[in-house]
């Protein structure tokens, strides 16, 4: 069965249930679904429906269409007041860009020339690039806010130009914490001695390690070469 041999609102509850299958493709194209929308409220008389059948046509139309009930009942509203279920196509605005790929590029020179320098400078030096030295190329960005600025920065036309890497921030971060413990009764709190043996013949001594849980009292004792996770791994793997 298609939908064209859907007749009354009782076949339509069973298409619904699943207990009446129904072949039907959702239509990808906004004006032509719309038609149909239309074409079914005028072919089921939608405006002399019961207000329980009118229900079940609304979960119809949402079925099928796939759109929202809110945009259902747009639509049906739209159809009583006027006859008709139009498809308004919807156009942005167009606004005129006041700064062009050149002057982007300009800025993005000049930047790096500057080794870039913060947004009050680098705008300095462009008012200072037309104004004192009359380089028309520059009286655009002359005119140019600090935060519009910072706007530039981030478009695809500066970052054509400058690729800037920072080197990564040191940041210390502690392993440990040199405090006594308050285990509470919980085991895990563990006391560490390290006793460096000294060097010998310009060849660094071995550390002695000496780790003691607070509560348990388990104890490991070992010596490594260094003092790190390459050394201290193995040793309290075998431990």
């Amino acid at each position: 069965m298609k939908l064209q041999d859907l007749k009354t609102i009782e076949q339509i509850n069973h298409f619904l249930s699943g207990a009446q299958p129904v072949m039907f493709q959702i239509n990808s194209i906004k004006e032509e679904r719309y038609n149909w929308l239309r074409h079914e409220l005028v072919r089921f008389d939608y405006p002399n429906l019961k207000r329980r059948d009118k229900g079940i046509f609304i979960r119809y139309l949402m079925k099928v269409s796939s759109y929202s009930r809110q945009q259902i009942t747009r639509l049906i509203k739209q159809y009583r007041d006027t006859g008709y279920i139009r498809h308004h196509h919807v156009t942005a605005a167009g606004f005129k860009t006041k700064y062009q790929d050149k002057d982007i590029r300009l800025l993005a020179n000049m930047d790096k020339t500057h080794d870039y320098p913060c947004g009050h400078t680098l705008k300095k030096l462009c008012e200072r690039a037309f104004r004192a030295f009359g380089d028309s190329d520059y009286q655009q960005l002359s005119q140019l806010s600090v935060s519009h600025l910072y706007n530039l920065r981030k478009s695809t036309s500066y970052k054509r130009v400058v690729t800037h890497f920072e080197k990564t921030q040191y940041k210390r971060a502690d392993i440990g914490t040199r405090k006594k413990p308050q285990p509470k009764g919980k085991p895990g709190y563990i006391r560490i001695d390290t006793v460096h043996q000294g060097d010998q013949d310009k060849r660094k001594g071995v550390y002695h390690i000496n780790a003691v849980d607070e509560v348990t009292q388990f104890e490991v004792i070992c010596s490594v070469e260094k003092i790190s996770e390459h050394f201290l791994i193995p040793v309290l793997t075998y431990s």
